[in-house]
């Protein structure tokens, strides 16, 4: 059931990449993102974390127009939204990772802030100047850096460009992909404290995708586990760190590092540290063989997500909670 103040909602998308076949290879296909539901709540930062290779950044890449999902829809406001609607690139933008490699280098500050206030609005000249000076004075930058080029500036200065930048056709959605894992640990407190500003200024939306649970933590408001394609747990991102439900989200948990422990290995008790082959998954559970918790069933069936709470604020997917649902 959507939930009143859900501004996106996804529902059972897909995505799957074929790989041809060749000589001593037959033609398989691999699910990026398997069959996945969310829904993102006006006002909210939902963070979605996982390891790599899970399946996040495919994800990102169709809630922006940058994939095609392979089945499922993506819904804006209750209604449909076909890929490529100029509706979802107006209402969407995307943050970048590597905030350097996504700025045209042969591009001035300028010329990169008023392309999508080129493309995806009417403004005259006159309004396109003031608009790119609102927006180097929102991200902490001034008027002169509009003359410069990418390369002159550090990474940090970088991302606040990619934020502006994104910032420009007055989204309600922001997708932040990584967005300060390539930074220096300094730099990442004083973005994170810009994007919660930003937030309130702007009246925005996150979806916060990182592989980095303290940052996380930090930010969301709930959170979205992902393994192999597909959603394991979701909860508050409070009840969700202080009561872990699904073994996989204990082990990130156990395994982010800290100056007051050691990180875990998940090697160090025998258990595999690889995801399944994506072009051979697994029949049962993908997490199967990496849980301590598994039984006989684990391997041959798959469990489904199942609400927690009655309410599906809290859901896991699992035969063998660590807190009984």
């Amino acid at each position: 059931m959507s939930h009143p103040e859900a501004i996106l909602e996804v529902r059972h998308l897909n995505r799957i990449f074929r790989r041809s076949a060749g000589l001593l290879r037959r033609d398989d296909q691999m699910h990026a993102v398997r069959d996945l539901s969310m829904e993102l709540r006006r006002g909210e930062t939902l963070g979605i974390v996982g390891e790599s290779g899970c399946g996040k950044s495919t994800l990102a890449r169709m809630l922006v127009g940058l994939d095609t999902p392979s089945s499922g829809e993506i819904r804006l406001f209750g209604e449909t939204m076909p890929a490529g609607s100029s509706a979802l690139a107006k209402t969407i933008q995307y943050v970048f990772q590597d905030p350097i490699a996504s700025l045209n280098p042969r591009k001035t500050i300028g010329q990169i802030l008023e392309a999508p206030l080129l493309h995806l609005g009417t403004l005259d000249k006159s309004v396109r100047r003031q608009r790119m000076l609102e927006l180097v004075d929102a991200v902490g930058l001034v008027p002169d850096h509009l003359q410069r080029y990418p390369h002159e500036f550090s990474g940090g200065q970088a991302q606040r460009i990619g934020i502006a930048r994104a910032l420009a056709p007055q989204p309600e959605i922001l997708v932040l992909d990584e967005p300060v894992s390539a930074l220096d640990v300094s730099i990442q407190a004083q973005i994170l404290t810009l994007l919660q500003q930003l937030k309130e200024e702007f009246n925005l939306s996150y979806l916060f995708i990182s592989h980095d649970l303290s940052v996380v933590e930090s930010i969301s408001d709930r959170v979205g586990v992902m393994y192999f394609g597909q959603f394991v747990e979701k909860a508050d991102a409070r009840a969700l760190f202080s009561r872990p439900r699904h073994p996989y989200t204990e082990l990130l948990i156990k395994s982010a590092p800290s100056i007051r422990k050691p990180a875990a290995d998940d090697n160090a008790t025998g258990k595999l540290a690889e995801l399944p082959d994506p072009y051979n998954p697994p029949p049962g559970c993908s997490f199967a063989d990496r849980c301590s918790y598994r039984g006989d069933h684990c391997a041959s069936e798959s469990p489904t997500l199942v609400s927690c709470d009655g309410a599906g604020e809290q859901a896991c997917a699992c035969w063998h909670p660590l807190v009984p649902c």
